[in-house]
């Protein structure tokens, strides 16, 4: 595996393969199952692989969290190559933003997206999303670009931005994986206590919950308050939303009828750690 911390080092090395099919995983490191997935799908698919990691501190409003966030690039490095991926572009700060991430930079405004659920609780994490998104499409102009599915708000975002500015390039949103006991597999996970980790599950099974209220014809709304009640009996989980919203535009769902895609999507805090999940499913 070929490792590169320079852009300009990055660009020469990948003007050998423009004939070829290059797979994109974008990452932010702590690397696990749910990304070495991403990984696997990509070599299926590409002739090259090429991963990224990189926190990019421009999606974090909260420094604290930047700070927080779990990071191993020797285990990620192991990870990636146990993988058999082709190519690792690990820049730091000064490299990806020249100017320091807190000069004034391009804003991408995605509309009302941006706005609700993750949007509401984060405000200018998409735009982060979005242009460091594009900064490392520029760089690597990747044939397919791979996105899990458990951050489905972001890659709605990320099918817009690919779409209004005319990126050729073929995306792939891959399925959650999953633990065992059906927490979502996430990087920061790594940061929740052993009780806390005994009761993150409990986030799928709300998600599930709703989905049984809903089949048995409850309302929306009286799926959501079913969910809710079902989560906050635990009392050391913090609900930030619950929401039900359409698959395919994101909008919030007064009614829900049938054979239509809709997601169930949740964010909560665990104890000091802020955990996000959706179920995508067609009611029948």
């Amino acid at each position: 595996m070929l490792i590169f911390h320079r852009v300009q080092d990055l660009i020469k090395a990948l003007q050998n393969l423009r004939d070829h099919s290059i797979g994109f995983v974008p990452t932010m490191g702590a690397l696990h199952e749910g990304h070495l997935s991403l990984i696997r799908a990509s070599k299926q698919e590409n002739d090259c692989t090429v991963c990224s990691i990189y926190v990019n501190p421009t999606q974090f409003n909260n420094s604290e969290d930047l700070i927080k966030y779990p990071r191993n690039i020797e285990k990620d490095c192991q990870l990636l190559q146990s993988e058999n991926c082709d190519i690792l572009f690990a820049p730091t700060d000064a490299e990806m933003y020249p100017q320091g991430f807190h000069a004034e930079l391009i804003k991408i405004h995605f509309g009302t997206i941006e706005t609700i659920l993750e949007g509401a609780y984060r405000p200018g994490h998409f735009q982060g999303v979005g242009l460091i998104i594009s900064k490392l499409f520029n760089i690597i102009h990747p044939t397919r670009a791979y996105f899990g599915l458990k951050d489905l708000q972001q890659c709605f975002i990320i099918k817009k931005l690919v779409s209004d500015l005319s990126y050729r390039i073929e995306l792939r949103f891959c399925p959650t994986v999953r633990e065992k006991d059906g927490l979502a597999m996430s990087s920061r996970n790594a940061l929740l206590s052993d009780e806390a980790r005994q009761l993150a599950p409990q986030i799928y099974q709300t998600l599930l919950q709703v989905q049984k209220a809903l089949e048995q014809g409850y309302s929306t709304q009286g799926a959501i308050h079913f969910g809710k009640h079902f989560l906050l009996q635990q009392k050391e989980f913090q609900l930030e939303y619950l929401e039900i919203v359409n698959f395919e535009t994101f909008e919030f769902l007064e009614s829900v009828q049938k054979n239509t895609k809709i997601a169930i999507c949740l964010a909560a805090w665990l104890k000091n750690v802020r955990l996000i999940d959706n179920l995508v499913f067609e009611l029948r």
